[in-house]
C-alpha cells in the first residue's frame, strides 16, 4: 500500500472561510497535498460554529495565524507563496484585493503561483453577499424545487458551496498541471448555472421553462420520482424501456411499453404505479426491484444512511467524519484531525 498521496509534494495555501473554500482544500489535503490554512487573529469564523463543523472541513491541514492587514503578515504570506504551488481564497472581491490575494499581487513572490478566487458572482461581480441559499434562490434552483402547490424549496444541505468547492479544486489542479501561474476565477453563481445544464439548454434552445412536478418527478422520464408506499417512501427511477418491462412484470402492470407513451400518458402511469406501490413497504419494494436491476431506493434518514455505509466513515482525532469520496488504488488517506489555531506557526517562517 502506497503511503504517499497522488498530490504529495504539492503545497497549497488556503485563506478560507466557512464551507466552500475549506471544503475544496480538504479534498486536496485528503489526496496528499500539504494545505496551510492561513487564519486571522482569533481564528477562522467557522471555529465559532461548532467543533464538529470545523473538523468536518479542515482535517489534514496545518494552521498558521497571520494578520494580513499588517505589513508583517503580508511579508510572512509572501514567504509562504514563494514556496507554494497555489493559493485559494473565498471572500468578497474587495477583501481579496485589499488583502493582496490575487495573482497580480503575489506574482512578485512566485510567478508560477496559481491563485484561485472563489466569490459569489466573480471577481468583477461586486460585493453583494452570496451565501449558499442566496445563490440557490438567485439561479433558479429554489424556484424549480419543491411541491408545485407549495413554496420554493431549498435542499437540506449546502449544495452550492460544496459544488463550488469541487469546481475550484478542479480548476486549481488544472492550472498546476499546465505549469503556468495565473488567476482563476470561480463563482457560486456560475457553478450553479452550469449544473442546471440540460434544464438551461431546454429553455435556451426549445423555450421549455422548468416546472415543478409532484414528488420531485423528473421532467423527461416516467415514472421517475418518489412514491408513498405502505410504509415509507420509495425513489423509483425508470429511465428506459428495459427497466419498465422488468418493473411492470414484477408489479403486474400491462401496457405503456415505450418511453414516449409513458411521457404522453404521465398521469395514467403515475396513478397506476402509485396504486401498486402502496401495496407493500418501501424496503420490500427495494429488495424486490433491486434483484431485477431496477434503480430504486427506500428513502432513508441521514442516521440510517450513515449506519448503512460504515465503509464511508473515518476517524480524525476525536471526530467521526465522512471520508474522502475519491478512492485510488494503492493509496489510503491518513485522516489527521483539524489543526488548533496557529498550531503550525513555524511553517511560515521555515517553509518546507
Amino acid at each position: 500500500m502506497s503511503t504517499a498521496g497522488p498530490l504529495a509534494g504539492i503545497r497549497i495555501i488556503e485563506v478560507g472561510v466557512m464551507l466552500a473554500g475549506p471544503y475544496a482544500t480538504m479534498m486536496l489535503a485528503d489526496l496528499g497535498a500539504e494545505v496551510i490554512k492561513v487564519e486571522p487573529p482569533g481564528g477562522e469564523i467557522s471555529r465559532q460554529v461548532s467543533d464538529s463543523y470545523f473538523a468536518s472541513l479542515n482535517r489534514n491541514k496545518q494552521s498558521v495565524m497571520l494578520d494580513l492587514r499588517s505589513e508583517e503578515g503580508r511579508r510572512r504570506l509572501g514567504e509562504l507563496v514563494a514556496d507554494s504551488h497555489a493559493l485559494l481564497v473565498n471572500m468578497k472581491p474587495s477583501a481579496i484585493r485589499r488583502l493582496g490575494l490575487t495573482y497580480e499581487s503575489l506574482k512578485q513572490f512566485n510567478e508560477r503561483i496559481v491563485c484561485v478566487a472563489m466569490t459569489g458572482f466573480g471577481l468583477d461581480g461586486g460585493d453583494d453577499p452570496a451565501f449558499d441559499y442566496v445563490i440557490q434562490a438567485a439561479t433558479g434552483v429554489a424556484a424549480m424545487t419543491g411541491d408545485p402547490e407549495g413554496p420554493p424549496t431549498l435542499p437540506g444541505y449546502s449544495s452550492a458551496d460544496n459544488s463550488t468547492g469541487l469546481t475550484a479544486a478542479l480548476g486549481l489542479l488544472a492550472q498546476i498541471v499546465s505549469g503556468r501561474g495565473g488567476q482563476i476565477d470561480v463563482s457560486l453563481q456560475d457553478v450553479m448555472l452550469s449544473q442546471l445544464n440540460y434544464r438551461a439548454a431546454a429553455f435556451l434552445n426549445d423555450g421549455v421553462e422548468p416546472q415543478r412536478l409532484p414528488n420531485g418527478a423528473h421532467s423527461y422520464y416516467v415514472p421517475a420520482q418518489l412514491f408513498p408506499t405502505a410504509d415509507g417512501y420509495l425513489a423509483l427511477f425508470i429511465t428506459h424501456d428495459g427497466f419498465w418491462a422488468a418493473f411492470a412484470a414484477e408489479a403486474g402492470i400491462d401496457g405503456f411499453a415505450t418511453m414516449a407513451e409513458r411521457a404522453a400518458r404521465r398521469d395514467e402511469v403515475l396513478e397506476l404505479v402509485g396504486a401498486v406501490l402502496r401495496g407493500d413497504s418501501a424496503l420490500n419494494w427495494q429488495r424486490r426491484l433491486q434483484l431485477l436491476g431496477i434503480p430504486v431506493a427506500a428513502v432513508r434518514t441521514l442516521p440510517e444512511a450513515l449506519a448503512a455505509t460504515p465503509q464511508a466513515l473515518v476517524t480524525a482525532g476525536e471526530f467521526r467524519l465522512v471520508g474522502s469520496p475519491i478512492h485510488i488504488a494503492g493509496y489510503e488517506p491518513e485522516y489527521r484531525p483539524a489543526p488548533q489555531l496557529d498550531e503550525h506557526h513555524q511553517v511560515a517562517a521555515q517553509p518546507s
